[in-house]
């Protein structure tokens, strides 16, 4: 595949970085919950709270990169995260890993919409879909081979080992990103805008496209289904079967890498609606098996569907918001994606708050009203969809008025 050096370079990191990420973070709740003695549903508000802050930083950040450029956010944020990985090192009070947790969904947040919309920048239209899967298949690689090394290191118990060598991965990446900013100066240059647009403005237009709202609306119960992997499940599985765990993260992971191209292929037949629809309810099934089955076999075939609900609506998600987004505030858009964070904040709190009223011996309960709140997605999506079909139409019906006049 011929992408461009820069998006090269933007998957190979996610690649590395990601496996940093799932060498160390998935295994974060175990680690408070079995290390610190942190109770269930503080574990649950901690986590949360990465996902809330996350919320409100994205479309920060992302508009941030559309005024200043892309690079010296995504590096900014990249060194930053960097030093959140070493505080976890030397934290030692519950109050440390609430501000720890806010900032790492703070520079996370910012991050990684910059780098979405530096994909779509040096990315062709009809190359879009394959730079989009590509960085989906590196971060799956990365969740394949991270569990793995962080279980070898130590993570979930008293080891702090994973951390540190997160924490270095993410500043190789910073001074990767610092030499690609010097190498392309000229796409530098072209990231921001001759005139601006204001943060006010960019909130105005982007916040009255219905159909990025109800795109939106539809991926919080959607992003609130994905945060119970390493939220609710990582509790409910990991508190006494951190093996299992482990186990199905990377059921989840080899799915995806076995799945993901033919998925993408036989979806051309339908529409980026269409798809997240059947997403959406791909993953609350997936989530009432985890309640549902004890026996690993059956876990892990919760597992591929739940994956399979993951692929289209993530991979699909980030193309359609290429297609919907004006060119000079993409990174407003893949910003403003970031609120569906919301979504996965609000979700892994009453997935912790269920695991601490309810107990551990309530599974199928717990996990059959996460499916239903997953499910609320689909009114959404069909409404989103029947906007963008209109919108498609008109644009269409513009594009041949024109040539008829020519």
């Amino acid at each position: 595949m011929r992408f461009h050096p820069v998006a090269w370079g933007v998957i190979v990191g996610t690649f590395l970085s990601r496996t940093g990420f799932f060498m160390t973070l998935p295994f974060l709740g175990i680690y408070l919950g079995k290390v610190k003695g942190i109770d269930p549903a503080i574990v649950g508000s901690i986590l949360a709270l990465s996902l809330l802050v996350g919320t409100i930083s994205s479309f920060a950040g992302g508009a941030l990169s559309d005024r200043v450029g892309r690079y010296p956010v995504m590096i900014t944020a990249m060194g930053a995260w960097s030093i959140v990985l070493i505080g976890y090192v030397f934290a030692t009070e519950t109050w440390m890993f609430f501000v720890l947790s806010a900032c790492n969904g703070l520079f996370r947040n910012v991050f990684e919409p910059t780098a979405r919309a530096l994909l779509a920048d040096v990315t062709s239209d009809d190359q879009r879909a394959a730079v989009f899967n590509a960085r989906y298949f590196a971060i799956n690689l990365g969740g394949a081979i991270g569990p793995l090394i962080g279980l070898q290191l130590g993570a979930g118990s008293t080891s702090l080992l994973p951390f540190l060598v997160t924490a270095i991965i993410f500043a190789v990446y910073a001074a990767v990103l610092v030499v690609f900013m010097v190498m392309f100066k000229e796409q530098l240059k072209k990231d921001v805008a001759a005139d601006p647009v204001t943060m006010n403005q960019m909130a105005r237009i982007v916040f009255t496209d219905k159909v990025f709202l109800y795109l939106l609306l539809g991926n919080l119960f959607v992003a609130g289904a994905y945060s119970h992997l390493d939220t609710t499940l990582s509790l409910y599985i990991g508190h006494d079967r951190i093996e299992a765990y482990s186990f199905l993260f990377v059921v989840n992971t080899i799915s995806v890498l076995a799945l993901q191209y033919p998925l993408a292929k036989f979806m051309k037949r339908y529409s980026s609606m269409t798809a997240l629809k059947l997403g959406c309810l791909l993953f609350g099934l997936g989530l009432f098996g985890f309640g549902l089955f004890t026996n690993l076999f059956w876990l892990s075939v919760s597992m591929v569907v739940f994956t399979i609900g993951e692929i289209l609506c993530f991979v699909v998600g980030d193309i359609l918001i290429g297609e919907i987004a004006p060119e000079h505030l993409r990174g407003a858009y893949y910003g403003a994606s970031g609120f569906a964070f919301l979504g996965q904040s609000v979700c892994a709190w009453i997935g912790g708050v269920l695991l601490q009223v309810l107990g551990f011996g309530q599974g199928p309960l717990i996990f059959a009203i996460l499916m239903l709140l997953t499910f609320i997605a689909l009114p959404f999506y069909q409404r989103g969809q029947y906007l963008w079909e209109q919108r498609q139409q008109q644009r269409n019906s513009c594009e041949k008025s024109s040539q008829v006049m020519i």
